[in-house]
């Protein structure tokens, strides 16, 4: 039995990454992490004084399962301003990061024979909650180089057992950014279809198109009632291991959440919450906006990096913090002979040899993708992208020298 749940879920990832580089640290080697899906710098001031303000009243009690009231109306009023739609403190679910929100829509929505589309390349996570809820994920593929599906495959791949369509605008691994019209055609979709969206909108902050974030409660006025958007703290913040994360959603989904982190988590961190609480009653969005800048900047001189790859496409990274490469030509240029044959392998001469961290796409359901994230220390990355353009270019002559 044990065996058939660990069957259930998808393979290390990002997680695998992680162990490389401290198994390489260990080795005595320096070792770039572009791996890491987090932007690796301090949190906001307000964040940690009001941590350290909670810790020294004593605050040490279980909250309500769903949180904390007065953060729960925080984060409504956030919510409204940022979508310009009114959100009330009812339709509000703090969770212990959004994996815990994803979980609690995957538990609430599916029954075992349920099917969940599901836009590939993806985030692990989504298949794997998928399956734990006895459903089935059915995958979409989006195709290089906008990564934006197509609603005509989105509709094919609709059955009578389809509950829902999880959808992740900006994308991990990917960097798409959703344009309205395609959230358009999506909600009119799981409209005459009669299907739930779950929305992961925790890279919402990082949208480097020039224009704002786009949720599809905002630009489908019909599709409320029947999305759960799901974000967190844990990326414009730079908190990923506080584990905070939220859900909005009609009551009757935040009515079955109260239900069931009553019996998993019982709260989210309440010093966690009591800091976040601090931050947005009163952060003027100094510190999210200087997060904004500085990664645009970074984004900005890494294509110009990127730009010298010659059998690579540079990427778009539209959205998100990661350069996502389509290795397609590449690997079709090594001949079969060469023992270079998959994106792993190619991860892999990137740690061994040029001493960077990636994430091969097959942690996403791609053959062919290739995930560096420009989150890490800005000081690093140049020089790793660097490193990343000259062990790639240098793969063909490589080969036939040998």
């Amino acid at each position: 039995m044990l065996a058939q749940r660990i069957s259930l879920l998808s393979g290390p990832g990002t997680a695998a990454a992680r162990e490389a580089v401290k198994a390489a640290a260990a080795q005595g080697r320096e070792i770039v992490d572009l791996a890491a899906g987090e932007v690796i710098t301090e949190p906001p001031e307000l964040v940690r004084e009001g941590a350290i303000d909670a810790i020294n009243a004593g605050v040490n009690r279980y909250t309500e399962s769903i949180g904390l009231a007065s953060l729960r109306r925080a984060v409504a009023k956030k919510l409204s301003n940022e979508t310009g739609l009114a959100w009330d403190t009812d339709n509000i679910v703090i969770t212990a990061g959004a994996k815990q929100g994803l979980l609690d829509a995957a538990l609430a929505l599916l029954d075992p024979g349920d099917e969940v589309i599901i836009i590939r390349p993806c985030w692990p996570t989504f298949p794997s909650q998928v399956r734990l809820a006895g459903a089935k994920p059915v995958f979409v593929d989006a195709k290089p180089p906008s990564y934006i599906p197509e609603i005509r495959a989105i509709r094919g791949a609709v059955t009578p057992k389809t509950m829902a369509i999880i959808i992740n605008s900006p994308n991990n691994p990917t960097g798409a950014v959703y344009d309205r019209a395609t959230l358009q055609e999506i909600g009119d979709l799981a409209i005459n279809y009669d299907l739930w969206i779950v929305s992961d909108e925790c890279y919402s902050g990082f949208v480097f198109t020039g224009e704002r974030h786009q949720s599809i409660t905002m630009a489908h006025a019909g599709i409320r009632s029947r999305t759960i958007l799901v974000n967190a703290f844990s990326k414009e913040l730079a908190i990923t291991g506080w584990r905070l994360g939220y859900f909005a959603a009609p009551p009757e989904i935040v009515a079955v959440a109260k239900k069931l982190q009553s019996h998993t988590t019982s709260n989210a961190n309440v010093i966690a919450q009591h800091a976040i609480l601090h931050h947005l009653e009163l952060g003027d969005g100094s510190y999210e906006r200087e997060m904004h800048q500085r990664l645009a900047t970074i984004r900005k001189a890494g294509l110009r990096i990127l730009s010298k790859l010659e059998d690579v496409a540079p990427p778009r990274a539209d959205g998100s913090f990661f350069f996502y490469l389509d290795l397609t030509l590449l690997l079709a240029r090594l001949s079969r002979t060469s023992s270079i044959r998959t994106v792993d392998d190619i991860a892999c001469i990137l740690l061994e040899e040029a001493c960077v961290a990636s994430v091969a796409g097959t942690t996403f359901g791609d053959e062919a993708g290739l995930r560096l994230s420009f989150g890490a220390p800005p000081e690093k990355i140049e020089l790793a992208l660097e490193k990343v353009v000259a062990a790639l270019n240098g793969l063909k002559s490589r080969q036939s020298a040998s």
